[in-house]
């Protein structure tokens, strides 16, 4: 806006509506400056600091690592006498299913120095110390004699056994080595080529990238079984999460995605067990999770992805908004301009979260009782509270959006205080999708879309057999050696991690 101070209009009312419209310009300049500053913050943040809004249990792990090397080094460093001892920590008991290796350490003789005298027993001390046992390639000959008769010439040989890869030389023990360091411990397929080498064994990364392959079209009828069960349940939190996904005609990746699927009921003490189904999808379209959910009937907790919109459409599917999707919001908005009205939303959403801490595992009845008597009075307040700050902060900041963002998803952040099944966040889909992004990392993109699929696959069911206390590769490589030894498609049911468990409790 451009004035000439030195022809001011004479008419007070002219002045009047030229200062309105001044302070109106200054107050959207204002916001817009604002909202720009705490994007550039964001953007630094996310390049520079933590993104979480807590401490992250990796950064967590790896500052405990850093003080552990440090004190080393000063122990180092100062001269002593004794050796180095562990800091003091409430370590828990060896597990009983390892194995063990006794060493006994008795006297060379059974008389007392002192006197002369025969010892005798009263007692023994009995310490364990953990020990490593590198892993082992080895080589399973398989023999099969040939047998011929004089009389007719015919020859008898046992025939050869099954292989999960035709022609393959990879026994179920090593695919399942295989499956879970790629997609369970994150190691590429070409760092795995290393490992092997350094044994002695040259396997290339395409042979693996084959045995993956091999393995996935052997699990891939499990899957199905996998996601059938989650998505019969009525509670269920999604999510999707991009994957670069190779594209060579155009000589770089295009972008894929995982959808996620969760189901967790250990917090209200629900009948079925955990599960994380992930599928993949060349895209993120809306008609993605539509075609996944075509039979779902329930409550889908999601976060502000506006594709879950339709869905809601339908009537049979009621949606639950993320609050802690909301809180970031605000706290964003803190960490980049320090706001006190921000600052005061992220206290009043934190007595939300109180009451849910306390009733953690508890029936829906006493959960949603709860709720009514103690959250319902403190979200109602926050609603007029947010109404109220609206109108009194410039509609084009980062705080004004953040309000906005809460307001428009009310009735599904209030689902929980009709339902004492449904959470606050989608927290349990988000911890399903951690695993993925660490894989991004490490192994950077799928190689094709089938390469995608196959992620999906595997990932479904090693984060599942880890919700449920599974070991991963004890549960895949038994998997794989009973579809090698016929099992019945039929009874693909007692081959889910939960299931599996039941039947092998030691290798949970």
């Amino acid at each position: 806006m451009l004035i000439d101070l030195d022809n001011l209009p004479s008419d007070p009312a002219l002045l009047q509506r030229l200062l309105r419209d001044m302070a109106a310009a200054v107050e959207s300049r204002d916001g817009e400056i604002e909202r720009l500053q705490s994007i550039i913050r964001k953007l630094q943040r996310a390049q520079f600091g933590r993104r979480s809004e807590r401490l992250d249990p990796d950064q967590l792990a790896l500052a405990l690592e850093d003080l552990d090397a440090d004190i080393a080094r000063i122990r180092e460093s100062t001269p002593s006498v004794h050796p180095p001892l562990e800091r003091p920590s409430h370590r828990k008991p060896l597990p009983d299913h390892l194995p063990r290796e006794d060493m006994r350490l008795d006297i060379e003789e059974a008389y007392c120095v002192c006197c002369g005298g025969a010892l005798h027993a009263i007692g023994e001390s009995v310490s364990e110390m953990l020990d490593w046992v590198p892993a082992q390639l080895r080589v399973v000959r398989i023999t099969r004699p040939k047998y011929a008769c004089r009389t007719c010439e015919t020859v008898a040989q046992a025939p050869a056994p099954e292989r999960l890869i035709a022609g393959g030389l990879a026994t179920p023990a090593l695919l399942a080595q295989v499956l879970v360091s790629k997609y369970c411990d994150h190691t590429p397929l070409y760092r795995q080529s290393q490992i092997f080498a350094r044994h002695g064994v040259d396997l290339a990364r395409s042979t693996l990238a084959g045995w993956v392959g091999g393995a996935c079209w052997w699990l891939e009828a499990l899957h199905e079984r996998l996601v059938k069960n989650i998505f019969a349940s009525n509670h269920l939190f999604a999510d999707d999460t991009p994957v670069p996904v190779l594209d060579p005609g155009r000589g770089r990746t295009k972008t894929g995605g995982l959808w996620v699927y969760a189901r967790e009921q250990r917090t209200w003490a629900g009948p079925e067990p955990p599960a994380a189904v992930y599928l993949f999808a060349p895209d993120r379209k809306a008609e993605r999770p539509i075609s996944h959910l075509q039979h779902f009937k329930g409550v889908l907790h999601v976060d502000g992805y506006a594709g879950f919109e339709q869905l809601a459409a339908r009537g049979d599917i009621a949606l639950a908004a993320c609050w802690a999707h909301t809180r970031r919001k605000f706290y964003d908005v803190v960490e980049a301009t320090g706001s006190p009205v921000a600052a005061e939303a992220l206290r009043r959403i934190g007595e939300i979260y109180a009451v849910e801490a306390d009733v953690r595992g508890q029936s829906p009845a006493l959960r949603l009782a709860a709720r009514l008597q103690r959250s319902k009075p403190v979200v109602a307040a926050f609603h007029t509270w947010l109404e109220v700050q609206l109108q009194h902060i410039s509609g084009r900041s980062t705080l004004a959006e953040a309000i906005r963002y809460a307001l428009s998803r009310w009735t599904g952040l209030t689902r929980f205080l009709t339902d004492g099944r449904v959470e606050l966040d989608t927290n349990p889909v988000e911890r399903a999708i951690r695993p993925v992004a660490l894989g991004r990392k490490n192994h950077l993109f799928a190689g094709s879309d089938g390469g995608g699929g196959r992620w999906a696959i595997v990932c479904s069911l090693t984060e599942t057999a880890k919700l449920n206390d599974v070991e991963p590769y004890s549960y895949l490589a038994d998997v794989l050696q009973r579809m090698l030894d016929g099992h019945p498609v039929s009874s693909l049911d007692e081959l889910l991690p939960w299931a599996w468990k039941a039947q092998n409790p030691v290798k949970s």
